[in-house]
């Protein structure tokens, strides 16, 4: 039995693939995002190019969470 820790999870060494194509994983060859592995060519391919790493996954995109805060300081503040 091999086991593998990844992302502070333990994998069987089999069951340790990419979450979008399913290909075999190593740790010298995997990228996690929202506790899924992918291979690195995929985790480049859908997040890095968009560079949004929330997008389409039920997340709040960090800029609304900027935004927010922004809107939540005291304008007396935003004088100094």
């Amino acid at each position: 039995m091999e086991r593998l820790v990844a992302n502070r999870h333990v994998y069987h060494g089999s069951c340790f693939r990419c979450s979008h194509c399913n290909t075999k994983l190593s740790l010298a060859n995997y990228a996690s995002l929202h506790n899924n592995v992918y291979c690195k060519p995929h985790f480049c391919q859908l997040f890095k190019a968009k560079g949004n790493y929330d997008e389409g996954f039920g997340h709040r995109p960090h800029k609304e969470l900027w935004e927010s805060k922004a809107e939540s300081v005291d304008p007396f503040y935003m004088s100094l």
